[in-house]
């Protein structure tokens, strides 16, 4: 090999670099032919701009109750084209800044949950024998039992506040994403370069991180935007049940607000319907995006553009 074509021939770390760029550009190209899951991230980015410039647009003020520029209970109108709450604060603020609460809490408790699930699925399918047997028992047993009944009860046991929220929903939602990542393991494993590897001296950290978990990354990636869905209504059913941080702002913290005042019994739907409306937005648009990247990673699935 010449000097010249030393130079020329990129090295390992260059060609990988050009592989996943070249792997993330094929990965957009399909993605774009699913017009859902391109209203869906759009619907996204705009809602995490708007969330990202809340200091700027609305100001942190507009969670103070001392200082609320309108009456309690206002109907919209030019001033508070939302209304206002109970406090005299404009719901048109507190709708953009609860967006902040809820979006952060939906995707730590996705990441959580898919974090968990996806190490007790790899190490299940990777080492079995009894210690799979005892992962997927434990896994069987919380599946079968209500999800929001033990996050309202690891809520209530601890302290009241966002980190409280995370844990609940993380710890109580990952068996879906263990049972899949096993059985997507167990698939991986029994390919021929695992057993390669294998004869070659690779240990078992080494197979899991290096061979195993690559390969599983795509369902990890799908299932995480799907989780971050109901994550955010979780955080919202919480919060709706007096169990979330009462100092912070979140969209179901407003609901729980709105019950309280009265607002279903009085009529003053505009208190009801912002964050009620902003939770279904959310959740759809991530059940979209999560939709269109299942079909893009396993096209068998046949999911409609």
């Amino acid at each position: 090999m010449t000097a010249e074509t030393a130079t020329t021939t990129p090295g390992p770390r260059a060609l990988a670099r050009q592989r996943r760029r070249a792997s993330a550009a094929r990965f957009w190209r399909q993605y774009r032919t699913h017009r859902a899951g391109v209203f869906g991230l759009a619907a996204l980015l705009l809602l995490a701009l708007v969330a990202l410039t809340a200091p700027w647009t609305v100001g942190s003020d507009v969670q103070s109750v001392t200082d609320a520029p309108g009456r309690p209970l206002e109907s919209p109108s030019a001033r508070f084209p939302l209304g206002t709450d109970q406090f005299g604060r404009g719901l048109l603020g507190l709708v953009i800044w609860g967006s902040r609460v809820s979006l952060l809490v939906g995707l730590l408790a996705a990441v959580l949950s898919v974090a968990i699930g996806a190490l007790i699925g790899i190490t299940a399918g990777h080492f079995r024998g009894w210690y799979a047997t005892v992962m997927m028992r434990i896994t069987d047993w919380f599946l079968v039992m209500p999800t929001l009944v033990l996050a309202i009860a690891l809520a209530t046991v601890l302290s009241r506040s966002l980190g409280t929220i995370v844990l609940a929903i993380g710890v109580t939602t990952w068996p879906t994403t263990a049972r899949l990542v096993r059985a997507q393991t167990l698939a991986v494993e029994s390919r021929p370069y695992i057993e390669r590897a294998k004869a070659l001296g690779g240990g078992h950290g080494h197979i899991m991180a290096r061979h195993v978990l690559p390969n599983v990354m795509p369902l990890v990636l799908a299932q995480t935007t799907l989780i971050i869905s109901s994550a955010i209504l979780a955080e919202a059913t919480l919060a709706f049940l007096g169990l979330g941080d009462p100092t912070v702002v979140s969209w179901g913290g407003l609901l729980q607000d709105a019950r309280e005042a009265g607002a279903v019994s009085s009529g003053d739907w505009w208190y009801l319907v912002p964050p009620g409306i902003a939770i279904a937005a959310v959740a759809l648009a991530f059940t979209l995006c999560g939709r269109a990247v299942e079909s893009v990673l396993n096209p068998r699935l046949g999911v409609s553009r």
